[in-house]
């Protein structure tokens, strides 16, 4: 007697059959242009209180008046002398600061010792606003280079430790333990595992680095210098110049949009899986 099994699937009502729904993208520019409505929007709203006396432009130049400031400063050769300096300050600062930050983060996070012997103190430092340290810097170092300098690093290299640790701290164990039983140990693991699954908390802690350090920047440059942004903001306050303020701001605001897109396509570069990771539509 032969038996016939019906291997077949029984047809379950209500339930349906699961449809890849690819992967949502939205339209390059009408991204673009949600982007730039907001500080479009902030723009015109400037531009209409001071032409149309809403805002006396003694309190808040007018865009014309920044404008006009921008080429004074264009056609006497200031504006790329001082931008130079202060790129140089802040290039040699944050290098410097995040390069140390990263070592420390990544020796704390690989290893127990390396968290004994280092978090504890990089933590305390952490806690002091490195604009307390003004004073003590100034009687270190003078009213040099390397007082501005060191100010930058300090500003710069905490949240760098705290990004390093924690995404070092992230990282799969299962995806460490996996790659250990095909001999990858050491450097090489670090290196070549590690550091790659940290590095979104990386890039990040880079885009705070660069914010804070303009801050650092700023402060560093009013004190004994003959060179620099800040220094033109101390300038600008002491004759009284209110469109060289405004100026100082647009500049140091369109140097963190720009530091900012840079990280951001590197992150795109290096990081293509988490372009469509947002978890909203």
């Amino acid at each position: 007697m032969t038996v016939t099994v019906d291997r077949a699937a029984p047809a379950v009502p209500g339930l349906e059959v699961p449809q890849f729904l690819g992967t949502k993208t939205r339209n390059r520019w009408s991204s673009l242009a949600l982007r730039v409505s907001v500080p479009a929007l902030i723009l015109v709203a400037w531009w209409y209180t001071t032409t149309h006396g809403l805002v006396s432009t003694e309190v808040l130049a007018s865009p014309g008046q920044v404008v006009r400031a921008f080429w004074e400063l264009v056609e006497t050769g200031q504006l790329w002398e001082y931008g130079l300096a202060s790129f140089r300050r802040a290039g040699l600062g944050v290098g410097i600061g995040v390069g140390i930050a990263l070592v420390l983060g990544l020796v704390s996070g690989l290893t127990r010792l390396g968290e004994e012997l280092v978090d504890a103190t990089v933590q305390i430092v952490r806690v002091v606003p490195f604009l307390a340290l003004v004073p003590l810097f100034i009687s270190w170092f003078g009213v040099d280079e390397a007082f501005k300098v060191a100010l930058i690093a300090v500003s710069s290299a905490s949240p760098m430790y705290a990004y390093t640790y924690l995404g070092v701290r992230s990282v799969d164990r299962k995806v460490v333990e996996a790659v250990r039983g095909f001999g990858l140990t050491g450097f090489r693991l670090a290196v070549g595992v590690i550091v790659p699954s940290a590095l979104p908390n990386i890039l990040m802690a880079l885009r705070i680095c660069l914010g804070i350090s303009l801050v650092g920047l700023i402060a560093a440059e009013q004190v004994g210098a003959t060179e620099g942004i800040g220094y033109l903001v101390t300038l600008a306050q002491q004759y009284y110049r209110n469109d060289y303020m405004v100026l100082c701001i647009v500049i140091y605001a369109l140097i963190g949009i720009g530091v900012d897109l840079v990280i951001r396509l590197v992150e795109r570069t290096t990081m293509p899986w988490l372009r469509h990771g947002t978890a909203g539509a």
